[in-house]
């Protein structure tokens, strides 16, 4: 006990630049501590804002299927599924441009990671609206299953239109700052790597480059992988008589 005294006595000056240090370890925490209730509040907000929307879309269109039970039926059981098939298929191929593109990816992340909650909102009603998808327009459903089919595809493009807001308001802001610098260099090697005038060994270069950015930082799918090699496979354009 005498000797951390005495330690104490000769040291006593450490305590100053140790306050600093552990005053500056909590400022860090409590902002840490303040953007992650942030997010969370934020979360919860787009929930509810996203529950409020798919509400209000299917009291639309009961609406409009009541207004339209006074008078003759215009679409026939065929075409209002055709409707449907072609609005399913408008939603998946919004989903589509950004799944397949690496720089749509790079430029928002929050699309492509199931860990956000609207995104996983997004993905879950997908999962139902193509379930509840028939083989064909000529298939005859009950009105239950028709009825149900179509709050799925409304909640499928409600819930769509809620992620993909949230992740061009969101961008690079949860990842941290090295993260963001691999985001940066990644979207810049990508213009060398798609770029015809660039050489066919820059490119390559540039896209194993953008691969290792990117390595734990953005889920790519195989299909973006491959659509992705495609530029980067394009041959240069042939010089004039060549």
């Amino acid at each position: 006990m005498d000797g951390f005294w005495n330690f104490a006595g000769q040291y006593w000056w450490l305590v100053f630049p140790l306050m600093g240090v552990a005053g500056g370890l909590a400022r860090s925490w409590e902002r840490s501590a303040k953007s992650r209730h942030q997010r969370k509040l934020e979360t919860l907000h787009a929930k509810a804002e996203l529950k409020a929307a798919q509400a209000e879309a299917r009291n639309t269109g009961r609406q409009r299927v009541v207004a339209a039970a006074s008078t003759p039926p215009e679409d026939s059981h065929e075409q209002q599924l055709e409707k449907l098939f072609a609005a399913h298929d408008a939603v998946t191929k919004r989903w589509l441009d950004y799944e397949l593109d690496v720089a749509k990816l790079i430029a928002f992340p929050a699309m492509s990671d199931g860990r956000q909650p609207l995104t996983a909102a997004f993905l879950r009603a997908k999962k139902v609206a193509d379930r509840l998808r028939p083989a064909s327009p000529k298939v005859k459903l009950s009105k239950e299953q028709l009825d149900e089919y179509r709050n799925a595809v409304t909640d499928f493009e409600v819930a769509f239109d809620v992620a993909e807001r949230d992740a061009r308001r969101l961008r690079d802001s949860t990842f941290t700052e090295a993260e963001r610098k691999r985001l940066d260099t990644a979207k810049q090697l990508l213009t060398v790597a798609i770029d015809q005038a660039a050489t066919p060994a820059e490119r390559q270069v540039a896209y194993k480059r953008v691969r290792e950015e990117l390595d734990g930082l953005i889920s790519i799918s195989d299909e973006a992988v491959e659509e992705l090699e495609k530029k980067v496979a394009l041959e240069l354009p042939a010089k004039p008589g060549s």
